[in-house]
């Protein structure tokens, strides 16, 4: 297969750890956090109210404690090897576009997509833009998310002009089995069960994606 695009999610695929809980034990709200996980809200409401617990901290004290959390293992050698290979790649996360942004730079990948994480003089309000504004429902499993991967992967197509059997998705969570069923090669890398069910490759190895380029 011809692929052309990679969509990558980024906690627990691209890095080896989780943005959100790095920065609850960095500062402190462990146990709001997990209440909020544990809760029966919505995802994307978890996602606003995960939100004001970051109000009043800075951005760059919390990029420093982002780049704490090391890659996944080959994670640099593989974006190389894509880009060697003339190949877009894209990361797809419901964590925030300031952290993406940071990992897409350090990592030479060519798009980010994720939450706006508001601020006012590099102080963050509280506030959130989530990136599924819309509300778009994940067919998969009527679930709404605070960015819908599949959405993005449509919407990337139409701008490269390429079609959804020429792109790989790769994740771990539920919130990324939208790409992964919707992409031409879906992979769910080091996944749950429910996840697995819904990708052509499963793998404990980011390296082997490689071998379905």
């Amino acid at each position: 297969m011809n692929i052309k695009l990679v969509l990558f999610d980024m906690d627990g695929t691209l890095l080896d750890g989780r943005t959100i809980q790095r920065f609850a034990e960095k500062k402190g709200f462990k146990n709001q956090l997990n209440n909020l996980l544990k809760s029966d809200k919505k995802f994307y409401e978890i996602t606003i109210e995960i939100a004001k617990l970051l109000k009043g901290m800075r951005k760059g004290e919390l990029l420093e404690i982002f780049r704490e959390i090391s890659l996944q293992e080959n994670a640099d050698k593989i974006i190389q090897h894509l880009k060697s290979r003339n190949i877009k790649t894209a990361i797809v996360t419901d964590s925030y576009q300031f952290v993406a942004d940071d990992l897409r730079e350090r990592l030479d990948i060519d798009y980010s997509f994720a939450n706006n994480l508001l601020s006012k003089n590099d102080v963050f309000t509280g506030e959130i833009e989530i990136h599924n504004s819309d509300y778009i429902i994940d067919p998969i499993n009527d679930e709404v998310y605070s960015i819908c991967k599949s959405c993005v992967l449509e919407k990337l197509c139409q701008d490269l002009d390429i079609s959804e059997k020429e792109v790989m998705a790769v994740g771990d969570g539920i919130v990324d089995v939208g790409m992964i069923s919707k992409s031409g090669i879906g992979i769910a890398f080091k996944a749950s069960d429910i996840v697995k069910k819904h990708a052509n490759v499963t793998t404990n190895n980011l390296i082997d994606i490689l071998n379905y380029i």
